[in-house]
Order: structure tokens, then C-alpha cells, then sequence
């Protein structure tokens, strides 16, 4: 939906910088849907005409845009607005948790959230997951079984199987979290040995989870699970200690 010039149109240089002046501009019109998910938002000339704007600060609130989640920015094509949502919520706050992650203790202080989010999840799941639930998770232990021998694969189902605790609940939030957490702590978690020995005591670890929510035994599954992080936790101390 093309952006009419009258449309929220006010002078983008007033107080404050002008790019934040366009940039809240543009979110408006995103919340209001006046630019609608999957629209490109107007060509930089026509943002330039119609804000009486440079170039540079067309680019410095579409550049904002993007780190909020608001827009797809590529190289060579338009911006394309993206649905405000839990996702870009999360995504907007990752540039400033990386920079939290190059110490051990900002590390340490984002693994914990993850130990206590996925405890509840491991508990919830004892008591509430249904056949299906069961079936993904039994599906992705043995996956994660069979991938033993290869270690890229083992890191990727050993996140799969992960991702399925956080889908059981359904609410849409724990998922984006997930992604999150894989993301921001995958730099620590790849340089952690990816032996078979290894993978094989992670494997056991997560058949304990599966084992004790197929039981419908929360303080089993929750012991399980913060067995299996507190050892991994030991593994990304030795990565600091390499570093």
C-alpha cells in the first residue's frame, strides 16, 4: 500500500534528529497499518521529497526500522514491513544482549534464564502433554539418537529437541524465545567438544527428560533437565577458559 504524501506527513527535522523524527514516522504508520505486513515502504527518492529529508537520514530511520524488527532490509531491494510480533520484539533486543555475551558472567546470567524457562517447561509438560506432544518429543530423541556419530547433525537435533519443550505450551512468545536463546548463545555452545563420547552423554541426558515426562513425573523431568544444563554450563566454562 503506497504511502499518500498528506498521510501522517509532518517535517521530519523538527526537535530532536531528524532520522528519529522519520523513523517514528514510519513506526506509526506501521502500528496503524497505514503500511501494511509484507508492503516495501516508498523509494528513498520519495521519502526524501515528501519529508524534506537527506538521503543519509532516510537511510538512518530505515537502518532504525530494521533493528526494531519493524522492516526487512536487503542490499539492492526495497525495505518490505515486517508484522510487529514477539519475534521482532525478541530480535530487536539481540544486538545489545551480544554485547552482554563476551564475558562469562553475562553469559552465565542468560543461561540461568534459560535453566529457570525451561524447568517450568519440562514440569508443564509432565503434567500437560498430550499424544502429539509425546510423539514430537519421542521423535526427536531418536533423531538426536541417530546423529550421534556426526556432530554438526547432533547440535542441530540437540536443539530440535529443545524447541519441542517450547512449543508443547502453545503460546507463541516461548518459541521466538527459543530462537533467541540458539542464537545468542550458539557462539559458546559450538565451541564446546562434539565427541561422540560426548554426544552420547548428552543423548542419555535428554532420554532422561523424555523418559521422566513420559512417566508424568515433573520433579523427575526438572532434575533431569538441570542435570543436563549444569553439565553444559561446565562445558562453556572451558570455552572461556580457551579463549
Amino acid at each position: 500500500m503506497p504511502v499518500r504524501k498528506n498521510q501522517g506527513r509532518r517535517k521530519a527535522n523538527g526537535s530532536g534528529r531528524a532520522a528519529d523524527d522519520l523513523f517514528r514516522i514510519f513506526e506509526d504508520m506501521i502500528a496503524r497499518g497505514d503500511l501494511a505486513e509484507g508492503a516495501p515502504l516508498p523509494p528513498e527518492r520519495e521519502i526524501v521529497e515528501t519529508y524534506r529529508v537527506s538521503r543519509t537520514v532516510a537511510r538512518e530511520a530505515v537502518q532504525a526500522l530494521a533493528n526494531k524488527g519493524l522492516v526487512d532490509a536487503r542490499p539492492r531491494f526495497r525495505p518490505v514491513v515486517r508484522k510487529p510480533g514477539f519475534e521482532s520484539a525478541i530480535d530487536a533486543v539481540g544486538t545489545v544482549v551480544r554485547h552482554l555475551l563476551n564475558d562469562r558472567q553475562g553469559v552465565r546470567n542468560l543461561f540461568e534464564t534459560r535453566i529457570m524457562i525451561e524447568a517450568a517447561l519440562v514440569r508443564q509438560a509432565a503434567v500437560e502433554a498430550g499424544k502429539e506432544d509425546i510423539r514430537a518429543l519421542r521423535d526427536a530423541l531418536a533423531a538426536n539418537g541417530e546423529a550421534v556419530e556426526d556432530s554438526a547433525l547432533f547440535y542441530r537435533t540437540d536443539m530440535d529437541f529443545h524447541a519441542v519443550l517450547y512449543r508443547i505450551p502453545q503460546n507463541p512468545v516461548l518459541p521466538a524465545l527459543h530462537r533467541a536463546y540458539t542464537s545468542w548463545l550458539s557462539p559458546h555452545w559450538s565451541k564446546m567438544p562434539r565427541l561422540p563420547d560426548r554426544n552420547r552423554l548428552n543423548h542419555a541426558a535428554h532420554s532422561a527428560i523424555y523418559d521422566a515426562i513420559l512417566m508424568r513425573d515433573p520433579d523427575g523431568a526438572e532434575a533431569a533437565l538441570r542435570a543436563h544444563l549444569d553439565d553444559a554450563w561446565a562445558q562453556v566454562c572451558k570455552t572461556f577458559e580457551q579463549d
